[in-house]
């Protein structure tokens, strides 16, 4: 799914707008043990209530894509007639009110989700009347030629509040409200079947995971049953080792800003194009930089055969996971250094009397613990 067709269904996913007619959730505690399973009819809602409601379910399409949103891929296979794939269309197929089939979806998703603290499980599912829409991008609301019925679903953190004072009107005080039980942002979600090409697709699901740190493989294998990306701050650590290891020598620092500085142009042009396409770059890509920065092809070559084996034959990453295109670190074991992207021409490198230095141009304010500082004047060079 690209951005535009999930910004299309978060839209969507409102009670004004909604088909949903109830939300169902079950409540966990951390010993894995169900507290409370439960119906709410949207209709019933308070306007506050369910704007909670349905603020939480949107909150497992937000993100972003490849760091958060990650396209789950079932195989033929499942879909010709697997468990896991079956057990989520039949969800669908019942509109989540076959009990038995909730139950065992929910034994699923406890049985493989570890998250220390009670959580609720909530699910959703809705039929969206997907809006037609010419050639020319403009749509028309009333005519419709596809229903896309989707399922939902959100692993929400349940933290206790700490005691505090809260105003009783009826008595016109302050008493201990006491500690309540509150519903976090989601931790971890999904939506099926995905949504590409504004119409459905039962071969992809869309995984949601608030940290890129954690793409919880447990969760994903047992809902799933199908293989992840690793988390994207894994994918950031794999291809930096990956630079230094096959690169050796000729990893110089004028090497590694130049794969930056090109990764960080390839995603300010795809932001500025407004593609909805995910951008992605290949190892070819990667391996016509480096020879452009004069990488010696054994080096090159050696860069293609690691990068295979750490992220597979052929793999796509998203540039935003390995690079940070808001500023490059540098570091010592004593000092870090952070730079702007568009401003890597003021660092560099050099051997002085066989020490290494790592050189900053400071022509203009420099503040040493927020206090402007003077640098002196070149001292006269002897002779």
């Amino acid at each position: 799914m690209n951005i535009k067709e999930i910004g299309e269904i978060r839209r969507h996913i409102r009670r004004d707008r909604s088909n949903m007619t109830a939300i169902y959730g079950c409540y966990v505690n951390e010993n894995k043990e169900i507290i409370s399973e439960f119906r709410q009819s949207t209709g019933l809602m308070s306007e506050n209530e369910a704007e909670k409601y349905f603020g939480l379910l949107r909150r497992a399409l937000s993100g972003t894509i490849g760091k958060n949103l990650i396209d789950i891929t079932f195989q033929t296979a499942q879909v010709a007639g697997s468990e896991e794939h079956k057990r989520l269309m039949d969800l669908r197929a019942s509109g989540l009110q076959d009990a038995p089939l909730r139950q065992a979806f929910y034994e699923k998703v406890i049985e493989s989700v570890s998250l220390g603290q009670n959580y609720l499980i909530l699910l959703g599912c809705d039929n969206y009347d997907v809006p037609f829409r010419g050639r020319d991008g403009e749509g028309s609301a009333d005519r419709s030629e596809d229903t896309y019925t989707f399922l939902l679903c959100a692993v929400c953190p349940v933290k206790q509040t700490k005691p505090a004072l809260q105003y009783i009107p009826q008595e016109k005080q302050f008493h201990d409200g006491g500690i309540t039980n509150v519903a976090a942002a989601p931790e971890l979600g999904f939506l099926f079947p995905a949504f590409d090409d504004r119409a459905t697709n039962l071969y992809n699901a869309l995984f949601y995971t608030r940290s890129a740190q954690d793409s919880h493989e447990a969760f994903v294998q047992s809902i799933f049953n199908t293989p992840i990306p690793r988390p994207a701050a894994e994918q950031k650590r794999s291809f930096e080792a990956l630079l230094g290891g096959a690169l050796e020598e000729e990893c110089s620092l004028d090497v590694v800003q130049t794969v930056h500085d090109q990764l960080c142009q390839r995603i300010e042009l795809h932001k500025q194009s407004r593609v909805p396409q995910t951008l992605t770059v290949s190892k070819d890509e990667v391996k016509d930089v480096l020879s452009a920065c004069g990488v010696s092809q054994p080096h090159v070559a050696k860069f293609g055969i690691d990068y295979d084996e750490a992220f597979g034959f052929e793999a796509e990453l998203h540039p935003k996971n390995i690079i940070d295109p808001s500023h490059i670190d540098i570091r010592t074991p004593d000092v870090s250094i952070r730079v702007a992207p568009d401003r890597s021409d003021l660092i560099e490198t050099r051997v002085i009397g066989g020490v290494k230095y790592i050189l900053i141009h400071a022509d203009e304010d420099v503040e040493v613990n927020g206090v402007s500082i003077r640098i002196g004047k070149e001292a006269p060079s002897t002779v």
